[in-house]
């Protein structure tokens, strides 16, 4: 069972493990219970919190504003919040093929 993803009703919630200052962006699979999220962008005045945002929105095809951090503003652990998620939300973040 994955609990990293919960949908309920308009909007659904992840959590994330990140791992700022990778080679690339990337979705890198589990981690426990949580999505595990490789960033480029370095864990320096929230860079790496505007990198994540950025590239789940192209990702899921919505707004940036559409996302919200919840909490783990300072921590590699995460939760957001999707408003209005796609209903392939899960197929999304787990299929390379939707990624660009």
């Amino acid at each position: 069972m994955m609990n990293w993803l919960r949908v309920n009703g308009q909007s659904a919630t992840l959590t994330l493990h990140i791992q700022p200052g990778a080679k690339k962006t990337e979705i890198a699979g589990m981690h426990g219970e949580s999505l595990k999220i490789r960033l480029a962008a370095p864990p320096v005045d929230g860079k790496a919190n505007a990198a994540l945002l950025l590239f789940l929105a192209e990702r899921l095809g919505i707004a940036k504003s559409g996302i919200l951090l919840k909490s783990g503003q300072t921590s590699r652990h995460k939760v957001l919040e999707i408003l209005a998620p796609p209903p392939d939300i899960r197929q999304r973040l787990l299929d390379e093929k939707t990624a660009r």
